[in-house]
């Protein structure tokens, strides 16, 4: 062993010699690197073992539940149409046994067999399957959503309810002359709310005459028009527009 090994030996260092010609570089001998290398090593085999967990965890699922109870979860959790493929890929079942479980359950939410009909029902749309409220019931959806998230009415909405709380029967004409607006889609949007409704025509021109509904009474809370609030202590000029009048 030459002078220079035997420094370098007991000095802890490595000796690199790159190319012939050029000084040699030492380095020492890292025991963090090696550990390093070691913890590396270490998170890989946590996440090979996370893997195998999760992956005997779906094992467990799929052995546990049927292949309808599956395709439920799974069509529940849809934000758009599954397709028979991409339900068998997610269950791993053959496409054709997958197709047949889902007609047993179309068969199964429409009543045909010992059960009852249900209120929501399996589609085939657009290449895929998906649940949906069954049609007979959308009224009553509609009116769910409807108490649930109500639309706020627009400025001009509301003054021209006013004007028809205040003035009934009135014509859109009438309406249109007291707000110097045209209200034709105002109206329309009133109507479509349950807000007003058609009370009758008027005799000389036969326009129609609008009134309000029990259901802005309800949403009042008064019993009828006549306990609307007096509207002139709200106006500058009682009598200007309504004429001071109220039914």
């Amino acid at each position: 062993m030459t002078e220079i090994e035997r420094t370098v030996a007991e000095s802890g260092t490595q000796l690199h010699v790159s190319e012939p010609g050029k000084d040699a570089v030492a380095s020492p001998i890292s025991e963090q690197g090696t550990g390093s290398a070691g913890n590396a090593g270490g998170t890989g085999e946590t996440d090979d073992a996370e893997g195998a967990e999760s992956a005997s965890g779906l094992a467990r699922a799929r052995e546990a539940h049927p292949l309808a109870q599956q395709l439920e979860a799974l069509l529940l959790v849809a934000d758009e149409p599954i397709s028979a493929v991409g339900l068998a890929t997610a269950t791993d079942r053959p496409v054709r046994e997958v197709r047949a479980a889902l007609a047993s359950l179309v068969r199964d939410y429409d009543g045909d067999g010992s059960g009852p009909q249900r209120g929501f029902e399996l589609r085939e749309v657009a290449g895929g399957y998906r649940f949906y409220v069954r049609e007979s019931l959308d009224p009553v959806v509609a009116d769910f959503v409807q108490q649930q998230t109500p639309a706020r009415l627009s400025q001009a909405a509301l003054e021209t309810l006013a004007v028809i709380a205040y003035r009934q029967p009135i014509s859109r004409g009438a309406i249109a002359s007291i707000r110097a607006v045209n209200v034709d889609s105002v109206v329309r949007t009133l109507a479509s709310r349950g807000l007003i409704t058609e009370v009758g025509q008027e005799p000389e021109t036969g326009a129609l005459l609008y009134g309000t509904t029990d259901a802005l009474l309800g949403h009042l809370g008064i019993s009828g028009v006549e306990e609307l609030p007096p509207i002139a202590p709200l106006l500058d000029d009682g009598l200007e527009g309504f004429e001071n009048e109220r039914l």
